[in-house]
């Protein structure tokens, strides 16, 4: 019996007979993707399609890295710390891995999606679901009929990636059960599986599904290592997919071993100095960092920007890019002042370029990731221009209201806070808070940032009864939005202690919270975490002050237990 089906939005369709002709998967001879839907016009175009039941050998995609691709490049693969875009891996999906010539099915399948990639690009999200939700109906009756072959498999697939493009992610999570589950029941000698494997993997991985990602890419890489051998290029999306999902999930050696794999696969089909090569080692570099392994991580960046600079001269915005991803191994590795100098050398040079444009997210980042690195070195004045800088710029283009200002005035508040300014970092917090509670309401969790850190400002003014009741104002906003027991809660109460300290408030009181403190850090950051230590101490000071000895004994017992084990760890 076929599986249930998903309920999609309700959708009134006209005659089929004017519409469209039902795939036919037993005989591979006819099938119809909706191309085009105008429910103000008689018919709907289609193609009927030929499929040859012969496998006539892959056409293998890899992203050809070259200056006009902006998923390789000016997208590009540095984003300072974190993975290589997931574009990378999916852009081409079920064409990537073609049969040669690219068959009538396939050309339809690429054209349905691209039209309702416009459609979405162009704002008309209606006539985009429109479009979905007829070649949904159409193949979902063929997998009633007990059609369940790698059209309606393929034609899933792009119907879950369109609506994976208007944010609809449950829906698209609810397709891609149904498509794991036809394509469980199809051979691996199918074409066009091993495409369809790829892009289902890199969706999954994209829901946070990373098991069933492994899966995926697993079977994917296994199809085609059985059909090229271990060491082709036509490995290399898959690979790259695995590796992803395999630091995601912690398993940092596998996907170190499957980077240097890829790596090698390309340097024997491509050569050593191929810009394809850039895209692997990026991902190495990054799992290198987190592993502690930065001299090894610096070589990976350092041959990126060679690289660059070979390909298009050392003045090209690429190189700019290569510049502030090594330069962030470096920051990592403890050269502070070099991975000042290679920021600064290298956003220079993608703004002279115009590589990016000023107001650009990624432009903006690799700012702020400098201007956070001179407030580590002590220059917090060359810092604070940069903060500056993106305000401005973003002012610029969004407008002195816009919510996007929020983090660039926190930004530049806590830069304040830091030189002791405090009456400018109210200032830039209480016009943050504006921005917010205007945009959001004035019981959105999100406006208890800017809050929580006025009312500790306000505590360094030593205005203690403002700052009180903003504290208390975050702990009842966060108590309604992540209850009682949770660490933002426990984050505004730890707060709240410390102001009422100060104002001699009733120490019974203090010490209940602060035990709630205490069991909030236990449950979410551990017994032995460094935070519950502090808030141990404040809590046995507080039973010494109100009398209660016999609370106070097992209490310190732990924490001399806690102080010693932290001494070793630090001394390790």
């Amino acid at each position: 019996m076929a599986a249930s089906l998903p309920y999609l939005h309700s959708l009134t369709l006209p005659s089929r007979d004017n519409r469209c002709l039902p795939l036919r998967s037993k005989n591979l001879k006819n099938a119809c993707v909706h191309c085009t839907v105008s429910w103000n016009c008689k018919s709907v175009f289609w193609v009927p399609i030929r499929i040859s039941n012969r496998f006539q050998g892959m056409q293998c995609f890899f992203t050809n890295g070259s200056s006009d691709s902006p998923d390789s490049t000016k997208e590009g693969p540095f984003s300072l710390g974190v993975s290589a875009p997931d574009n990378l891996l999916r852009s081409k999906t079920l064409i990537s891995f073609s049969m040669d010539g690219m068959n009538d099915f396939e050309t339809q399948l690429q054209e349905f999606f691209t039209e309702v990639k416009d459609l979405i690009e162009k704002g008309d999200k209606g006539s985009a679901i429109d479009l979905l939700q007829a070649n949904y109906i159409a193949v979902a009756d063929q997998i009633h009929a007990g059609d369940r072959g790698i059209e309606q498999a393929a034609i899933l697939d792009i119907v879950a990636m369109g609506y994976m493009s208007l944010d609809d992610l449950k829906l698209a999570g609810r397709l891609l059960e149904m498509l794991n589950d036809i394509v469980g029941g199809i051979h691996n000698d199918t074409p066009l599986l091993g495409s369809l494997l790829l892009h289902m993997g890199s969706v999954y991985a994209s829901l946070g599904k990373f098991e069933d990602a492994m899966l995926l890419y697993g079977r994917g890489i296994e199809i085609l290592e059985r059909l090229f051998g271990k060491h082709n290029q036509c490995l290399i999306a898959s690979l790259l997919g695995l590796a992803k999902v395999f630091t995601r999930t912690g398993k940092a050696s596998r996907a170190i071993d499957i980077y240097h794999r890829t790596i090698k696969i390309l340097e024997k089909s491509r050569g050593a100095e191929n810009e394809d090569i850039i895209i692997p080692l990026f991902g190495l570099g990054n799992v290198l960092i987190s592993e502690g392994r930065t001299e090894d991580a610096k070589t990976s960046f350092c041959r990126i920007l060679s690289i660059y600079k070979n390909l298009y001269g050392s003045k090209d915005g690429r190189v700019g890019m290569a510049m502030c991803s090594l330069a962030h191994a470096l920051c990592a590795k403890g050269d502070i002042e070099e991975a000042i100098h290679l920021y600064r050398k290298g956003l220079q040079i993608i703004t002279d370029s115009e590589y990016k444009a000023l107001d650009d997210g990624l432009l903006e980042k690799m700012k702020v990731d400098l201007a956070e690195l001179l407030h580590v070195a002590g220059r917090d004045h060359e810092g604070r221009e940069i903060l500056e800088e993106c305000l401005l710029i973003m002012e610029k283009h969004k407008g002195s209201e816009h919510p996007s200002l929020v983090s660039h005035i926190l930004n530049l508040a806590t830069s304040y806070s830091r030189s002791k300014n405090f009456v400018e970092s109210e200032r830039l917090l209480r016009t943050s808070l504006w921005i917010m509670v205007k945009t959001l309401g004035p019981e959105d969790q999100s406006i208890t940032v800017p809050m929580l850190h006025l009312a500790v400002t306000l505590y360094h003014l030593k205005r203690d009864e403002e700052a009180e009741e903003l504290a208390l104002e975050v702990v009842r906003i966060r108590e309604n939005a992540f209850g009682k027991h949770s660490l933002p809660v426990g984050e505004a109460l730890d707060c709240l202690v410390s102001i009422q300290t100060r104002l001699d408030r009733d120490a019974g009181k203090v010490l209940a919270l602060l035990k709630r403190v205490l069991s909030i850090q236990e449950k979410e950051l551990g017994y032995e975490s460094e935070e519950a230590m502090t808030t141990l101490k404040k809590v046995i000071f507080y039973l010494d002050k109100t009398g209660k000895k016999e609370e106070k004994l097992p209490l310190q017992k732990r924490l001399s237990v806690l102080r010693t084990k932290y001494k070793q760890k630090v001394a390790v």
